[in-house]
């Protein structure tokens, strides 16, 4: 298949720090390229994956993010890029990662080219109306069963857990004397829960979050900076290979939030290097974690301490066999390639898809064999 992935201008992809999005959406190039797919990455930055980039920025724009212009520039240019990209080639499916790159999907339509969207964020009050009345333009792709189960009413087409590429993740297991906390500051994100159960449980705390929002200072002034204590360490905002060294490392991955977390990257790159998750339950978390397998889903904040005492009973090869079982690389690319195909063969029901190249005859015959 002729496939285009759209991916946000914020980082690059795969992203060298903060990212999860486009470190998915790396992670999926690849693994469309190894199967024979032909692949298009839209985005900004510099190429990092072995799918053919086009960048549409001169440079990443981290700055801007949660910014609206950005969102509606990147998504003109998109269209335009794929405009002129199916003036030259066939493309069988565009498959978005933005916010308000779904906006086109009626434009590609018309082109004959089906749009779907993976659900990367929370089905939260203002998603749920944007995408429902988005409508049958677009194809939405679940990251957990949990997202899929929060708005049935949506045009889904199937759920594809995240997954990684689990040889990139060191596994270590003798542990440090250490908690981690890894992501951004927000109260959802729970890092005031996770100081208030690593004191808890006499463990010290590390956290490495992003906090360069005024939001996230926000919080982080008000909630995290008056429970830190000497034992406590703010290491900041971690790159890929220092995010690697804390998560082998840590003695668990503390994970207490407070909302319907859609999937939590966090949690498999934890397990993949050998490292327990003490989780609260919410969204897809136990979904992810084998509860007394591969860490320990809680109900309550209380809890969590007890679970940190009990993390030394997991085994971290465990974890890490859980993650190639469950979370990798190849059902990540199988998962995808179905859906796409599904809703390739329904769009032939529906639209007329067409390719600007004077050749039918090979074009009907290579449609035929995708």
């Amino acid at each position: 298949m002729r496939i285009v992935l759209v991916a946000p201008p914020y980082f690059d992809v795969p992203p060298k720090g903060y990212g999860g999005t486009e470190a998915v959406v790396a992670d999926l190039a690849d693994a469309l390229v190894k199967r024979g797919h032909r692949v298009t990455l839209l985005g900004a930055g510099e190429p990092g994956t072995a799918a053919e980039f086009i960048p549409l920025w001169e440079r990443t724009i981290p700055e801007r993010l949660g910014q609206p212009y950005p969102e509606i520039m990147h998504a003109l240019r998109t269209r335009r890029a794929i405009e002129r990209l199916a003036q030259t080639e066939r493309i069988d499916i565009i498959h978005e990662h933005t916010f308000a790159g779904p906006l086109n999907a009626a434009v590609y339509r018309s082109l004959g080219l089906p749009t779907v969207v993976t659900m990367h964020g929370p089905i939260d009050d203002d998603l749920y109306p944007y995408y429902r009345e988005l409508g049958t333009d677009v194809g939405l792709i679940a990251i957990s069963d949990r997202q899929r189960e929060l708005a049935p009413d949506l045009n889904w087409v199937g759920r594809v857990h995240n997954s990684l590429r689990i040889d990139d993740w060191p596994f270590q297991a003798d542990k440090g004397d250490y908690a981690l906390f890894l992501g951004r500051y927000a109260p959802y994100k729970g890092a005031h829960l996770a100081l208030d159960a690593a004191h808890a449980a006499g463990i010290p705390l590390v956290l490495a979050g992003k906090c360069d929002e005024p939001a996230e200072q926000a919080y982080f002034d008000e909630y995290v900076k008056p429970r830190l204590t000497d034992s406590d360490h703010v290491f900041g905002q971690a790159d890929a290979t220092e995010k690697r060294k804390l998560l082998a490392g840590a003695r668990c991955v503390l994970f207490p939030v407070q909302w319907e977390e859609p999937f939590g990257m966090v949690m498999i790159e934890a397990m993949a290097c050998g490292t327990p998750v003490v989780a609260l339950r919410g969204g897809a978390v136990a979904e992810v974690v084998a509860d007394g397998v591969t860490g320990f889903v809680c109900d309550h904040p209380e809890q969590l301490p007890d679970a940190i005492a009990r993390v030394d009973t997991i085994d971290p090869a465990a974890c890490r066999r859980h993650v190639a079982a469950h979370f990798g690389i190849a059902q990540f690319g199988s998962g995808y390639e179905r859906i796409y195909r599904e809703v390739l063969e329904r769009a032939r029901g529906t639209i007329t898809l067409r390719r600007i190249v004077p050749d039918t005859t090979t074009d009907t015959a290579e449609r035929a064999s995708a």
